[in-house]
């Protein structure tokens, strides 16, 4: 199964357009918030695509939840934004949410910056923004869950 996560979008819907069409054998599409309107059209053209979705900051008027637990073929994947959990100010809220829900991945946006770790068990991906990045280049990240183990990647756009 392949994942693609996006994050903080911030009103460049054309990138996200960009991203779908750039991996095409994707199975699912995440995204982290901040703006949650630029996607929502492509679950509509996209419809073999799954999408989830979570609310961010400057999220003020969705309907999304600020944070979800999908599992993806037996893998629990923790999905959010992060800031209701004190992300820029590190991890812990995070991974503490995690464990409570018994996942193997924790996703979160937030800080712009990408990052991949693997703390205490569970692999914590951070896609960077997609159009405002604050590491030196725009990025989402993509998820591999195979058989043999679980591969995340962050790619630069």
């Amino acid at each position: 199964m392949r994942i693609v996560v996006i994050s903080d979008s911030h009103g460049h819907g054309s990138v996200i357009d960009r991203i779908i069409r750039r991996e095409q054998n994707a199975d699912a599409i995440v995204f982290l918030g901040d703006v949650t309107r630029d996607i929502e059209d492509f679950t509509y053209e996209y419809d073999d695509k799954k999408f989830y979705i979570v609310s961010g900051n400057c999220d003020f008027l969705s309907d999304y939840p600020y944070c979800l637990t999908v599992d993806f073929g037996g893998t629990k994947v923790f999905i959010t934004h992060g800031h209701t959990l004190g992300v820029k100010g590190g991890i812990g809220g995070l991974l503490q949410a995690a464990k409570q829900q018994e996942c193997q991945i924790a996703l979160y946006g937030h800080t712009h910056v990408s990052d991949i770790k693997y703390v205490d068990g569970i692999h914590v991906i951070n896609p960077g923004s997609c159009a405002r990045s604050r590491d030196g280049g725009n990025s989402y990240a993509i998820i591999d869950i195979r058989d043999n183990g679980i591969l995340p990647s962050i790619v630069r756009i």
